[in-house]
């Protein structure tokens, strides 16, 4: 793995990492700061480690009880904007981990919703200025002006 912002970087291999180097289609859920858990959903082969981090949703479906993990209402951005928040907002911890998302546990739906090429942006990502010069690849994807897009989301 080159991205020095990767957990796998240089092949970092450890019992947290473990879950990057599995087959696409898991989920990678690990406590950053000690704080807040943090989803990823697992995108490569066996043995080559990628993952890409959710960090927000638009909450469509079971707003009741994402407003309830959180104490306050969907309508506000910061129910699941970021990474924390949406974890929270969906009940994910680390018991989610290396879970496959095809499965009846957690699981990525399609509810048929598309957007047009000119609607998504690309942009560096946030909270890797570590990884030097990979920080500035522009490997962050959003829907432009979505509300629940963690901030910054200007383009």
């Amino acid at each position: 793995m080159q991205d020095k912002a990767s957990h796998a970087y240089g092949g970092r291999r450890t019992d947290r990492t473990e879950p990057l180097y599995s087959h696409g289609g898991i989920s990678y859920v690990y406590l950053c700061y000690g704080i807040h858990h943090l989803f990823n959903i697992v995108t490569s082969v066996q043995d080559e480690p990628h993952a890409v981090l959710i960090r927000g949703i638009d909450p469509l479906v079971g707003t009741e009880i994402m407003e309830c993990r959180r104490n306050m209402p969907a309508s506000k951005a910061a129910i699941s904007s970021g990474p924390g928040s949406l974890a929270k907002a969906l009940g994910i911890d680390k018991s989610f981990n290396k879970k496959d998302l095809a499965g009846n546990e957690i699981w990525i739906e399609d509810h048929g919703i598309q957007y047009n090429p000119e609607e998504i942006t690309a942009s560096p990502r946030i909270g890797v200025a570590y990884a030097q010069e990979d920080a500035l690849l522009p490997w962050r994807f959003f829907v432009k002006n979505n509300r629940y897009v963690s901030k910054p989301n200007k383009v």
